[in-house]
């Protein structure tokens, strides 16, 4: 639609509660907003846009055409939004970067070990549920603590996997823990230790602490002084904890204290947990200065309490918000309680808020600063390499061992901080072994090919291609956008003696030293190892991968449970190929045995891989050839007659090479 037409069809719309949704030419939302009168709202957009801040203005100029739904009452409308907002997550919405929610502790007294671990969210398995706490760390301090206590495990061993298989950790050795892990240690009394756990969890101190009391006077009249000693420090520990008030049965806070702050170009939305008086936790959200304070405050609100599953008795606002009390019926809505909104102008209430402000002006502003830094290293990594300055800068390092396994990663810069949500990763595919350059020129051709065609994720133009090499790698990166017809600045990246980028090169052989800059220095290095880190972590899992590897595995109508059914019995792919086709129709039903090449079954396909395997590290006949028929190979290059050693033999379509194993077959699926 033109923009005559967006306007036009914007003051045909009713003067009635309800939400629009801005989308863009493809079809995307862009954009979520309620309005007490839709036609007012909506129409403003294509009026008076000189008075629109610049975010404003791009939304604009972006939208395509636009949806609204016409709601029965503002609080409906209100809904409406917030439940939009979570399903698209639109651009230019204020948007809350964590959802996570509050940590719960969950209690799985099911098990015959009993575990308590961190959760975000209350699930309808039949475990208990304390909480919600305030972070994760605190969440995982509290559960530190009552472990500890305890002296139950903190370990990573599981039960009852692990009890009995070693010796007992240091926990074990520092009094930390009564070493579960040991058989000679009973089930009943960890079941029993876990129920004190959870009576903890509940609040009940001192129903745990007579329970401990009880057992130490008994030990003591038994004479049993050892285990007397270890109930009182136990004893000890319990009513230390309860003193401190760890945990808490109910809400997490009693009343929440919200904070804002602008700088000149960031705002900060800040919220303080107090519970009893004490200050619990704080949590802020750091985004661009938005046009409407009201609006950009209203809206985090929303999101930020609707996320983390809890409703306060009393939230206290710095100002006040139009919808406010639409917001306290929402919560009574989603949480059965209505919350008290409040804008107190003096008292104790008052230096809350005030305090509030204060933590969201310093986060605000220590970001503004850091941006700041950020913005003028970018100029001057700019200026350097004579090129504008750089917003997105792609790096690419390529990872083998031998070469095997492989790949190429391609990470993404974004104003001088990791976009980690644009990271690519790349299999180098029909290389005959390990070559760098052929490797770097395979992944800068398909990425580059897959940004001309414009497809989802590639579409985004580099401002800066840093290639991980030196000059020779740079100019593989020139070619391929010759042969492609874009331009782009290309760098490689000279290391030290220690691995570290000293300087950048370019495609001409001319070095620009940053070493002599720190904040540069520190910025290419750091591209220069999450380069290296996301290359290495992806060879590593395909590495891991092919050791896990079996024959067995990728044959038609042997899956895992039928595997280790087969090896179980047999003990080794050998044996298995061995085995007689009726012993396997008895271990395999007859409809499940796959086919091979028509007529040929499991035992062909299994003696075949086993066989090649098998042959191909001896210097032997090759499967399926008789000594009649086998023309033999000999190999001139590696140990031949000329080379000072024997002569080596091998079967026909095998070649010594640098991959792994004595032979391959180049392009085969036998490696």
């Amino acid at each position: 639609m033109t923009f005559d037409e967006l306007k036009e069809k914007a003051l045909s719309l009713p003067y009635a509660p309800g939400v629009y949704i801005m989308r863009d030419k493809t079809d995307k939302v862009i954009y979520v907003g309620k309005a007490k009168k839709l036609k007012n709202r909506v129409s403003q957009y294509f009026q008076d846009t000189a008075s629109h801040t610049p975010k404003t203005k791009m939304m604009v100029s972006k939208i395509d055409h636009f949806d609204t739904i016409v709601a029965a009452s503002e609080f409906e409308a209100l809904v409406l939004e917030c439940s939009l907002i979570k399903r698209y997550m639109p651009k230019y919405n204020i948007l809350l970067k964590d959802d996570k929610g509050y940590p719960y502790l969950r209690l799985n007294m099911k098990d015959i070990y009993p575990t308590m671990t961190i959760v975000s969210k209350i699930a309808d398995d039949g475990a208990e549920y304390f909480g919600p706490y305030g972070t994760r760390g605190v969440t995982h301090g509290l559960m530190e603590a009552i472990l500890l206590t305890m002296k139950l495990p903190r370990c990573s061993k599981q039960f009852p996997r692990d009890v009995g298989k070693d010796r007992p950790c240091l926990n074990y050795h520092m009094n930390q823990c009564e070493g579960w892990c040991q058989e000679n240690r009973s089930t009943i009394d960890y079941r029993l230790r876990m129920e004190q756990v959870r009576q903890l969890l509940k609040g009940n101190y001192k129903s745990v602490a007579e329970g401990i009391r009880t057992e130490m006077l008994a030990a003591a009249e038994n004479l049993d002084f050892e285990v007397a000693a270890a109930l009182r420090d136990r004893l000890s520990a319990v009513e230390s904890l309860g003193q401190k008030q760890l945990v808490t049965a109910g809400s997490l806070a009693d009343t929440d204290v919200v904070g804002y702050s602008e700088t000149e170009a960031k705002a900060c939305f800040a919220v303080l947990h107090f519970s009893g008086g004490n200050l619990l936790d704080k949590d802020y959200e750091v985004f661009p200065k938005p046009e409407d304070r009201q609006e950009a405050v209203s809206s985090l609100m929303k999101q930020y309490y609707l996320s983390r599953g809890l409703a306060p008795k009393i939230v206290l606002l710095p100002f006040e918000l139009e919808d406010s009390e639409l917001f306290s019926q929402l919560m009574e809505q989603q949480y059965g309680r209505r919350s008290k909104i409040r804008i107190p102008q003096k008292g104790d209430n008052m230096r809350l808020v005030e305090l509030a402000n204060k933590n969201a002006f310093e986060e605000a502003q220590r970001l503004t600063q850091k941006d700041e830094r950020i913005n003028a290293t970018l100029v001057t990594l700019g200026k350097m390499l004579s090129i504008p300055t750089p917003s997105r800068m792609e790096s690419y390092d390529i990872s083998n061992i031998s070469g095997t396994d492989i790949v190429a990663s391609m990470v993404v810069f974004q104003d001088g901080k990791p976009k980690k949500s644009e990271y690519k990763r790349f299999k180098i595919q029909d290389l005959p072994g390990q070559d760098d350059y052929a490797s770097m020129h395979q992944v800068l051709f398909r990425r580059l090919t897959h940004y001309k065609a414009g497809d989802k994720g590639f579409r985004n133009a580099p401002d800066l291609l840093l290639i991980d090499g030196g000059v020779n790698h740079a100019n593989v990166a020139v070619g391929v956008l010759k042969e492609l017809g874009l331009s782009f600045p290309v760098f490689g990246m000279v290391k030290d003696d220690r691995h570290r980028t000293r300087a950048l090169v370019t495609p001409e052989g001319q070095e620009i030293r940053i070493d002599n800059n720190q904040a540069i220095f520190s910025l290419i290095g750091n591209i220069q190892e999450e380069t290296h880190r996301f290359a290495i972590t992806y060879h590593r899992q395909l590495r891991s991968k092919r050791l896990r590897y079996s024959e067995l595995d990728g044959i038609p109508g042997v899956g895992p449970k039928r595997k280790q059914e087969l090896l179980k019995k047999y003990g080794s792919l050998t044996a298995i190929a061995q085995a007689s086709l009726p012993e396997l129709e008895r271990m395999l039903p007859k409809g499940s045995l796959p086919a091979f090449s028509g007529k040929r079954r499991i035992k062909s396909i299994i003696q075949e891989r086993i066989g090649r395997k098998a042959y191909a590290s001896y210097y032997g006949k090759s499967p399926g050839h008789s000594t009649e028929n086998t023309a033999w190979n000999v190999d001139q290059t590696h140990g031949g007659p000329g080379q000072g050693g024997a002569v080596q033999h091998y079967p026909p379509g095998y070649s010594r090479c640098q991959c792994a194993g004595p032979f391959r077959r180049h392009r085969s699926a036998w490696h």
